[in-house]
């Protein structure tokens, strides 16, 4: 068992105000207990959060800030309570580091829901000490929130299941979404609807990717396996797919209308909210009343989802797509990925960069 009791200093790539441009930060790494687990970071993904985080689209950035929430790390370093992990193992860190595990949620299970759970980074912890995330050397976290990669899945493959795959995964379960024969729409193909997608496909669903322009149609059909692609300002199409999917997952993270996605629903049909949208949506309530519709959103998923989906896209063979780029190029993979130019997620390859000043 190695020792977790010096401090650790270690560079990771911070953003130092709004203008979200990320440069190579050193700090030390938060106290230690006996629990922690000290991971070498090898990939992480980029996601939407990173950009919205580090421009403070959301009013609560705290800087300096190293972001990365889809982290895959190798354990270099456990506490002397820590019985997941062993030194070599190579493991996930997702969204949250910690919770109160005392309240309803974290006593289900459910510790994403906690209202005092801990991010990743923008964050503070227990001791006081700001969090940081994965774009950086190494971090330290509670063996309770990290997960085993499975065998034979490559780091940066890994990488974008710990949010991107985690968040379609979790209200397909929850909803009781997982059974075979369903009609899906998955709204907005980035890097949660190309997950959604594979994930909806590999359950026995018919998938319908709906968006707002043809320019995805080929991978959504042929490169991703959809069944059929919907352009949402196509209306004689929208209207021929009146009344006919059982549930929408909604990946768009920027302000859009409902109703026409609410009409494409069938009696008791789901639209499932995933982007984070800091305007507010409107619909018109008729819509919802008259097919007794549900507009609900789902946040990440629990560590035990995490761990059964881990397993369910090995037992698949699931991969996301990524675009694997090295630390030196991660301001240009942020611009690029606000265009939504990227198929589909950015992965950085930490381990294999030069992070020093």
């Amino acid at each position: 068992m190695g020792s977790l009791e010096t401090e650790k200093t270690v560079v990771g790539w911070a953003a130092r105000d709004p203008s979200g441009i990320l440069s190579p930060y050193t700090y030390t790494l938060r106290n230690t207990g006996p629990e922690d687990v000290l991971l070498k970071v090898l990939s992480c993904g980029i996601c939407h959060t990173d950009i919205h985080q580090v421009k403070n689209d959301l009013g609560m950035s705290r800087y300096p800030m190293v972001p990365g929430h889809e982290v895959v790390g190798e354990v270099v370093e456990v506490g002397s309570e820590v019985t997941k992990f062993r030194i070599g193992d190579v493991v996930g860190v997702g969204v949250i580091v910690g919770s109160c595990r005392n309240c309803n949620p974290c006593k289900s299970d459910i510790e994403q829901y906690c209202n005092k759970k801990i991010w990743s980074y923008n964050d503070v912890y227990t001791d006081g000490k700001p969090t940081q995330g994965g774009f950086a050397q190494s971090m330290i976290v509670d063996q309770k929130y990290v997960v085993i990669i499975p065998e034979g899945m490559s780091p940066e493959q890994a990488a974008p299941l710990l949010c991107a795959g985690l968040t379609v995964y979790s209200p397909l379960s929850h909803f009781g979404l997982k059974k075979s024969g369903l009609r899906g729409g998955i709204l907005g193909l980035g890097g949660v609807g190309h997950m959604g997608v594979k994930i909806a496909k590999a359950l026995g669903h018919h998938v319908t990717v709906i968006s707002s322009s043809e320019k995805k149609r080929e991978e959504a059909l042929e490169h991703l396996g959809a069944d059929e692609y919907l352009v949402s300002s196509d209306e004689t199409r929208m209207q021929e797919f009146a009344d006919s999917l059982d549930y929408i997952i909604d990946t768009v993270p920027v302000f859009h209308p409902l109703e026409p996605y609410l009409s494409l629903l069938k009696l008791d049909g789901k639209l499932i909210l995933m982007g984070v949208i800091n305007t507010p949506l409107q619909f018109l309530t008729p819509l919802v009343m008259l097919g007794r519709k549900t507009i609900t959103g789902s946040f990440i998923g629990s560590m035990k989802e995490t761990e059964e989906m881990l397993e369910f896209c090995k037992e698949k063979g699931l991969t996301s797509m990524i675009e694997v780029i090295k630390m030196d190029y991660v301001n240009k993979a942020m611009e690029r990925l606000e265009k939504n130019d990227v198929r589909y997620r950015f992965v950085v390859d930490v381990a294999g960069s030069n992070l020093e000043p």
